[in-house]
């Protein structure tokens, strides 16, 4: 079983984390293009919008409609970051199991490996696509680099992460965990 406090409150930081930088977003800017390549900034939210539910599904769970993202990215968010912080909040919801093509794992599991993962790095896209503060937590930077060693060449499948970007001997932790995850500081 899952330590679903520590994951709903660690989801619960880099959710709002992520609320804040929406919310700074300019509305002329949603649309700048995005590190991840052939997306916009738009695209970028609506795919963090759009893996919540992934953990959810198998578990027989789901999230509330929201608003569109084109029409309100902040409101988008909320929506799905609150429905999805009641269930995280909820042991008996969050430690639901399901098989995954890792092997057997919950949901709250899930949220801590591999969504938290995509809340910080997307945060940082959006961040960058839009003129944001760029700033990953240290302790995040230590999560996404253990998932990409635990994740081995299976991190570049499917396009989640692009091919490995070179960066100087003495870059900082961001700019090589981020050189590790195909994107440039």
């Amino acid at each position: 079983m899952t330590d679903t406090s520590a994951v709903a409150d660690r989801y619960r930081r880099l959710a709002n984390h992520l609320a804040d930088t929406v919310a700074a977003v300019p509305a002329d800017r949603w649309d700048s293009t995005s590190p991840c390549e052939g997306w916009t900034a738009r695209d970028v939210l609506q795919h963090v919008i759009d893996v919540q539910s992934m953990p959810l599904t198998p578990v027989g769970l789901s999230l509330p409609p929201a608003p569109a993202v084109d029409d309100d990215p902040l409101g988008a968010w909320t929506a799905t970051r609150d429905a999805v912080q009641a269930i995280l909040d909820d042991p008996r919801r969050a430690n639901l199991e399901y098989d995954s093509s890792m092997g057997r794992t919950t949901a709250a599991a899930t949220f801590d490996a591999f969504i938290c993962f995509d809340l910080a790095i997307h945060r940082w896209d959006i961040a960058r696509a839009t003129g944001a503060d760029e700033t990953i937590p240290a302790e995040e930077l230590t999560a996404a680099a253990a998932l990409a060693d635990r994740m081995g060449e299976m991190i570049r499948s499917s396009g989640v992460c692009g091919p490995v970007v070179e960066v100087p001997a003495d870059a900082d932790e961001q700019t090589r965990v981020l050189g590790r995850l195909g994107r440039r500081a």
